[in-house]
């Protein structure tokens, strides 16, 4: 049996994964790896490739004795500072090359160290300049009715406080399911929102969807979708006004981030001036509602209860 240290985590709505199967070679995609690793680790592996690159050319340096004039310190600490500065095209003027041979592998290293230099000057800017995206996403999920409908909601913000133009947002319902054969099978289920559109998105933004008859969440639970390892993913983008780039973000909510029969407290004030206060210390905060129970049990019954 595979231990899960032989495999590759992920962790999705909180729930682990652990792939196997797949050799983990950054070393094949380095762009990739350079994009998406940390900021520390990513200057960390410039630094090793650095120390590796003049380690090796010192040692080519070494294989002709005093190839090098005015070697100081002498010996293989000298001939790595000198790598150093042929790398960086720096030349001192203490040190230099006495023989054809070392002038060749300087040649070489100087050719080598200025590609390797436009790389990672590339990849840095690569990294500055990638769009980020800053949208806050609430940290649970609320079912209230609304409307006389019992009423999924989401609340997402852009934290920047720019103006992103024509945002758009999809929500999606994974879960476990059996079909008619008895085979499990994950599906992938498209929640309709009321509007998933949003022209101007500058603070905050309730995304909301009907669990009526035709929503695959009619007839849910908190023991059903909890069974089901059920969660929502959902994707917002909108264009940067400053940038002109699309910025993308997703959020996973697990089961047991579902507040049901809960609502978000307001966090849009107006004060007496006419003035909006947008308070983001109120924004992951949630209210329970003092109303009976929804009732989701059995299709085709209401969906709330009489009074």
């Amino acid at each position: 049996m595979l231990s899960p240290s032989s495999g590759r985590n992920r962790t999705v709505a909180g729930r682990p994964f652990i792939s196997f199967g797949l050799p983990y070679r950054p070393w094949q995609d380095l762009y990739h790896f350079f994009m998406t690793v940390s900021w520390p680790r990513f200057f960390v592996s410039l630094a090793a490739f650095f120390v590796f690159f003049n380690l090796f050319f010192s040692a080519i340096y070494s294989l002709q004795p005093r190839g090098i004039a005015n070697l100081n310190p002498p010996g293989y600490p000298g001939l790595f500072f000198f790598s150093v500065e042929t790398l960086a095209t720096v030349g001192y003027g203490d040190m230099h090359p006495h023989s054809l041979f070392a002038h060749a592998v300087a040649s070489v290293e100087i050719f080598t160290g200025m590609m390797c230099l436009a790389l990672m000057t590339g990849m840095i800017f690569a990294r500055f300049s990638r769009p980020t995206a800053r949208f806050l996403f609430a940290r649970h999920t609320v079912v209230r009715p609304f409307d006389g409908m019992p009423t999924l909601m989401l609340r997402v913000a852009n934290a920047r406080q720019n103006i992103l133009m024509e945002a758009t947002a999809q929500l999606r319902l994974i879960r476990d399911e059996k079909t008619l054969e008895g085979d499990p099978f994950r599906r992938i289920y498209d929640l309709p929102l009321r509007r998933h559109e949003q022209p101007v998105l500058l603070f905050g933004w309730l995304l909301m969807h009907v669990m009526d008859e035709s929503s695959p969440l009619f007839g849910a639970t908190p023991q059903s979708l909890t069974d089901e390892h059920a969660y929502l993913l959902l994707t917002v983008s909108g264009i940067d006004e400053v940038t002109g780039q699309r910025l993308m973000a997703r959020h996973a909510y697990a089961a047991r981030e579902l507040r049901w029969n809960h609502a978000f407290v307001d966090t849009l004030q107006t004060d007496a001036d006419g003035v909006d206060h947008f308070d983001y210390t109120k924004f992951h905060d949630v209210r329970p509602l003092n109303l009976p129970e929804l009732v989701f049990s059995s299709r085709g019954q209401e969906l709330l209860p009489r009074t």
